[in-house]
């Protein structure tokens, strides 16, 4: 253990894990965007990357989750993020699912959550990111930010089987926040919002990525936001290559730029956690490194599949730069962390993009 790692390791055993998950992460949070005035001198480490059509600082960025309202975008970068992706943001303002919601898995490294998209809502979130552009307009000795994605899904209270009904809820949430993104991913992928998975089915998906598509276009003024979409874990092969094929055909056809894999997980297995222990915890997605091999063999299949013109960004256990590495090999061009974040704390970025991209 190096002696940069020792102090944030010892708070954590000793403290974080003694205090509810959902109020250790707000705490932490709270405290990354207290430090970040004294890092924002640092320089940005690793290698700027070209994908999207655009030039991030670096491979690494924080998946969706992390900031779901878009309130340390900027602090998230002087960690040494390359982007950010907030969210997941709804269409309508919502409290999630009810508390506990968030749980700590130490022996296997990871993270269990049924949080639920609570959020601000899509009308919140676009006056906080136009107040951050306005900001940062006017202060032009502010470091360049990271790279922003902003993560969409459904708002709980839309039926799931009504697609029109589905379509104007990522509609509001295109419209609203699209200006402010440079990149949207399309999230329906979630295990924890009834009934989001069975947007993944291709008959379904394929005309929503359309709509939303038009939505963006519509509102940017003719800036042209990438588009991507972050898929399960828990798909079967035939249902990977199934969204593979919808990618193909929606980047010809000018409405899709990449993929997502994978969100968290439903699978308990191969745990080291008692299976008791897990059960009382209820249900959730899993994250962290559980997720390791079956997030890599999804992203080696997407590649292999869609060829080297799509964008793929690798995220679910991502836990060491060995980790990195591989999934970088397995075709990723852009890489996202969470779990392995929380547990290793906020000098781990920086060392993580040195060694991947060394």
């Amino acid at each position: 253990m190096s002696p940069g790692v020792r102090p944030y390791r010892l708070l954590f055993d000793r403290v974080a894990t003694r205090m509810d998950a959902e109020r250790a992460h707000h705490l932490g949070f709270r405290a990354v965007r207290a430090g970040s005035k004294v890092l924002r001198h640092l320089a940005t480490p690793g290698r700027p990357v070209r994908a999207l059509g655009t030039t991030f600082p670096n491979v690494l960025g924080v998946a969706a989750g992390f900031d779901k309202n878009a309130v340390g975008i900027d602090a998230l970068g002087t960690l040494g993020f390359g982007h950010v992706e907030i969210g997941t943001v709804t269409g309508l303002a919502q409290p999630g699912n009810p508390t506990p919601r968030l749980f700590r898995l130490p022996e296997d490294r990871a993270v269990l959550n049924r949080m639920g998209f609570n959020n601000d809502g899509a009308e919140v979130v676009a006056a906080r990111l136009a107040a951050r552009a306005r900001r940062r307009g006017q202060q032009e000795q502010l470091r360049p930010g990271p790279v922003l994605g902003v993560n969409i899904g459904k708002s709980k209270i839309v039926p799931e089987d009504d697609q029109a009904a589905v379509e104007a809820d990522y509609e509001r949430s295109a419209r609203l926040l699209s200006p402010y993104a440079d990149y949207l991913v399309v999230n329906v992928s979630s295990p924890n919002t009834p009934g989001l998975r069975s947007l993944q089915a291709v008959e379904r998906l394929e005309p929503l990525l359309a709509h939303v598509r038009r939505t963006a276009d519509a509102a940017t003024g003719g800036r042209r936001v990438p588009l991507l979409v972050k898929i399960a874990p828990d798909l079967a092969d035939s249902d990977v290559d199934a969204i593979a094929d919808l990618a193909v055909a929606g980047h010809r056809d000018g409405v899709l730029d990449g993929l997502i894999a994978t969100n968290t997980t439903i699978s308990r297995a191969g745990l080291r956690t008692p299976a008791a222990e897990v059960e009382a915890l209820g249900a959730g997605g899993l994250s962290g490194r559980p997720l390791t091999a079956r997030s890599t063999e999804v992203l080696r299949r997407l590649r292999e599949r869609v060829g080297p013109e799509l964008t793929l960004i690798g995220v679910g256990g991502i836990s060491s730069v060995d980790d990195a590495r591989d999934r970088l090999a397995a075709g990723a061009d852009l890489l996202q962390v969470y779990s392995a974040f929380i547990y290793e704390g906020p000098a781990w970025p920086r060392r993580l993009v040195r060694g991947a991209q060394a």
